[in-house]
């Protein structure tokens, strides 16, 4: 089976929302972007994304807070953390709550695919040294434990 990678984008400014979405859409994935806490709780309960792109700093909520309720409700999304406002203290905190990575603004659009990728490659085998245990997504635990790979690439223009 072929798992496109689904990745949800929170980000509270539109233009970062769109540039994250058109680099995006230069791969072959699938990508849905909202910016508030509700958005991404309907959005995750009604199917699972595999990456999150998490913004730390928005007027309504906490990238902190909304990344532990992300990693306790759905703890086989991974979640990157992409700030304007880096901090040690933000990172190690992110890090240690679940985060796969942590990415300091202005992030150019191949640091978007690249981290994206990187973060659906750990997922597909930390679902794999799982045995293929059941993921809130079946694509990817079918895709995880297939010899397919899950990445994603960019598509021929």
């Amino acid at each position: 089976m072929n798992h496109k990678a689904r990745i949800l984008i929170v980000d509270d400014e539109e233009v970062v929302r769109h540039s994250f979405s058109r680099a995006l859409a230069t791969t072959d994935c699938q990508v849905k972007a909202v910016s508030s806490w509700t958005q991404v709780a309907e959005t995750l309960g009604a199917e699972p994304y595999d990456v999150v792109l998490l913004d730390l700093r928005m007027p309504d909520l906490d990238g902190i807070t909304v990344l532990r309720a992300v990693k306790q409700r759905w703890p086989t999304s991974e979640v990157i953390i992409i700030t304007g406002y880096p901090t040690l203290e933000t990172a190690k905190e992110a890090v240690a709550l679940g985060a796969y990575d942590y990415l300091a603004k202005p992030v150019d659009p191949e640091q978007v695919i690249e981290a994206s990728n990187a973060a659906m490659q750990h997922k597909r085998w930390a679902l794999h040294e799982a045995g293929g245990e059941h993921d809130d997504s079946e694509g990817a635990a079918a895709a995880a434990s297939s010899s397919q790979p899950v990445s994603f690439s960019r598509r021929a223009s």
